[in-house]
């Protein structure tokens, strides 16, 4: 197919959208992620665009899924043993219609083009939905801080920062963490930047207290994400209150959802990390999850260790040949996968609807593949997607930005009560925009609809740029 776009064909919105998915496909060969993560949306679009002709016209599908700017460099490090070690770093600049781009980097082995165009493309409406002015994007490397020592960390940290720099500032681009990135390696970037620039601005998110930062972010994702549950909750008239959870990962999302499900009265009783899970029917209480904390915070250990503190907890190994995740398979009322994408497939979306869950709230991008996401539309859960239900981190980041901006900070009740606004905000504005168009109850449609809205008048306004 030619890249060369052609004026949409036909007046079915269905038939401009696939259009448009077809070049998407075509521009973008090898990108699974992205081309799922622009599907998901294109497929709420359709009863908004039979009302809104002027967004054919103007081409926004088009310029929408196109990134303003891709930055892709190498990035060269001296491990602890001298050698040479060269890995590939990268920033995808999406959309800036609302705002400076915002969005974290990944530090990961499975960071590649694709999953973070993906991770760009789903920010860009996750930041629209936030209420604040940010626009989308996202960054990274192929590095695996996993195993590597401080040193190493920072040597890679500074390589990367050496040539991010040039593209990034406090009012263009502002990232901030993801996984593999937490506040030690936002430290040594921002000790780079300022070093490189001369000069101490907001130029990250997620740095310490001490140092710009702002109380509740690394809590943020997690505790936002309860948020949206607790309000998906009381639109049925019910709460969080003695409800069994089943959570996935055991990284920031996860612990702070833990500790906000214990807050208000519920129960969790899983967590895992790329080795295996845990199961604990007597629930992860406060005690535990200090446990886990400190072990996956500080000592950097598996979770499999949790079982050899507490003999109750059951462990099962990560078996890559099952077509299911055996976390997926246990008895709960509740679900907050918070690990990576596609997590969930429709074995085990079934496997949820089969034991009993009614709500699932999305901690993680995009944890739940087509399929799975349908399944939970279709049964009537409680759905949640993860670019309304983990808007929660960008949110303070955007607070932090904030917080920067005037030079002050605000207290942990402050930035807490703003985030529990804001996640309030964005589910009754998915609510009261799914139901306008037509699909009542179906929050992946509100949220698809909702943030398009808000980035496409932006792009009017502003002309062809």
């Amino acid at each position: 197919m030619s890249a060369v776009m052609e004026p949409p064909k036909g007046n079915a919105a269905a038939d401009y959208t696939n259009q448009i998915l077809n070049l998407v496909k075509a521009k973008n060969p090898a990108e699974p992620e992205f081309h799922q993560a622009v599907l998901e949306v294109f497929e709420s679009l359709g009863p908004m665009l039979g009302r809104h002709p002027e967004y054919r016209e103007a081409r926004i599908l088009e310029r929408i899924t196109e990134p303003e700017r891709v930055l892709m460099f190498r990035v060269p490090w001296f491990d602890d043993k001298g050698t040479v070690q060269v890995n590939r770093g990268f920033r995808i600049e999406m959309n800036s219609a609302i705002g400076p781009y915002k969005g974290g980097l990944r530090f990961h082995p499975s960071v590649n083009l694709g999953i973070l165009k993906f991770l760009a493309f789903e920010q860009v409406f996750k930041n629209s939905l936030t209420t604040l002015p940010l626009g989308g994007g996202k960054g990274g490397s192929d590095f695996d801080p996993k195993g590597k020592s401080d040193n190493e960390v920072m040597r890679f940290c500074q390589s990367f920062m050496t040539e991010l720099q040039r593209h990034i500032g406090p009012d263009t681009d502002v990232p901030a963490g993801d996984i593999g990135v937490g506040g030690r390696e936002i430290g040594f970037l921002f000790g780079q930047y300022k070093r490189l620039r001369n000069e101490f601005t907001g130029v990250l998110t997620g740095k310490g207290l001490a140092w710009g930062g702002s109380l509740i972010r690394p809590e943020a994702t997690g505790y936002g994400c309860v948020y949206f549950a607790q309000e998906m909750l009381k639109s049925r008239k019910d709460t969080l209150e003695g409800k069994v959870c089943l959570v996935s990962g055991s990284g920031n999302v996860s612990q702070y959802t833990v500790e906000k499900l214990l807050h208000l009265g519920a129960k969790p009783v899983t967590l895992s990390d790329s080795d295996g899970a845990i199961y604990d029917a007597d629930g992860i209480d406060r005690d535990k999850l200090a446990f886990v904390m400190e072990l996956k915070n500080n000592r950097r250990g598996r979770i499999q260790d949790y079982t050899g503190k507490f003999k109750k907890a059951i462990y099962s190994a990560t078996d890559k040949k099952l077509d299911h995740n055996w976390l997926w398979n246990i008895k709960a009322d509740c679900a907050f996968p918070s690990a990576t994408q596609n997590e969930i497939n429709a074995k085990d979306a079934a496997n949820l609807i089969k034991n009993g869950v009614k709500l699932v709230s999305e901690g993680a991008n995009m944890p739940s593949t087509m399929e799975a996401t349908k399944m939970f539309l279709d049964a009537k859960v409680l759905y949640g997607p993860a670019k309304a239900a983990n808007a929660g981190g960008v949110a303070t980041s955007g607070l932090e930005m904030a917080q920067n901006s005037m030079r002050l900070s605000w207290t942990r009740q402050e930035v807490d009560d703003r985030l529990h606004k804001i996640m309030i905000a964005i589910h009754q504005n998915c609510y009261e925009t799914a139901e306008k168009y037509g699909t009542p109850g179906n929050l992946v449609n509100g949220a698809n609809i909702a943030g398009f809205l808000k980035i496409a008048n932006a792009m009017l306004d502003q002309g062809l740029v």
